[in-house]
């Protein structure tokens, strides 16, 4: 004879710590419905409970009866609570499937073991409700961006120009995770100024579209110098302002963007450099990928 019956058992999870509480309402030996007394007390926690959410509900019989009846009947009672309380109390679509069933112990009184056990979340802990199942949100899978692979621009002192665009770096940083840092190519500038090289324009291009097509994404510019140690003049910091303020200026928040000058604390090249390549490539900027949904 089963000792305790589960309604509807299909899944059991692990019984959760203090954030779960439970009621319990009684039946007479083979009734599915409650007497008056039990259907107040049942009333009167649906007043009290009105916050609160009901995560599973499973029902029990005492040893009388056969297996199968015992199946029956506390399904049946489970169907009856439920029925009483879905107007009144916010109920989880799966109550059924949701069991906490094994923490059940027979007494040896009969009539405690004929019972419906709602086991809820009172209202200040409703924030933990998949945590305490152990359920783990699904990451959703961000929807590919499509990068252009050229840009058109008209400026007043070049007339119109075809920029082209370099797809594959605009990939890298738009999937980049939070705490990567990437090198922007290319992206240098003119001896001792902020002003970026006519070659580089692309890169700033490249940089716009990938804010556009990344609301989410937030980032840091970090800039940097060659050749001398320090930056007296704050050239670094002024060459990362300069393209985050590109950036600005077309449309992108300012809370997306910021930027800072690291100097010559981290060159690509050992200083004094040997070549202008190398100074060229210490004259970079770089992005800090800070939140990237």
């Amino acid at each position: 004879m089963k000792k305790y019956i589960s309604a509807i058992l299909l899944c059991l999870l692990p019984f959760v710590s203090i954030a779960q509480q439970e009621f319990s309402v009684y039946f007479d030996s083979n009734k599915h419905e409650l007497d008056k007394a039990q259907t107040q007390r049942l009333a009167d926690w649906m007043v009290a409970n009105k916050k609160s959410k009901v995560l599973a509900i499973n029902g029990y019989t005492d040893e009388d009866g056969t297996s199968a009846h015992n199946d029956t009947l506390a399904q049946r009672r489970v169907m009856h609570v439920y029925n009483a309380i879905k107007n009144f109390v916010a109920t989880r679509d799966d109550f059924k499937t949701r069991s906490f069933g094994e923490q059940h112990k027979m007494s040896g009184n009969k009539a405690e073991n004929r019972r419906v056990t709602l086991y809820f979340l009172p209202e200040q802990e409703l924030h933990r409700e998949n945590e305490i199942l152990g359920i783990k949100a699904t990451p959703k899978k961000k929807a590919p961006v499509n990068y252009p692979d050229k840009v058109v621009v008209t400026d007043p002192r070049r007339g119109r120009q075809v920029i082209p665009l370099d797809v594959e770096f605009m990939k890298r940083v738009g999937e980049a995770k939070a705490g990567e840092k990437l090198q922007i190519k290319n992206m240098n500038f003119h001896l001792n100024t902020f002003a970026i090289v006519e070659e580089s324009r692309p890169r700033l291009y490249e940089l716009l579209e990938i804010m556009r097509g990344n609301p989410g994404l937030k980032i840091k510019l970090l800039g940097h110098i060659c050749c001398i140690e320090g930056d007296p003049r704050k050239l670094s910091y002024d060459r990362a302002k300069a393209v985050a303020m590109f950036l600005r200026q077309n449309g992108i928040e300012r809370e997306r963007v910021t930027f800072d000058g690291l100097g010559t604390t981290e060159p690509l090249y050992p200083l004094p450099e040997k070549t202008e390549e190398e100074r060229a490539a210490n004259r970079r900027v770089e992005v800090l990928v800070l939140e990237n949904p």
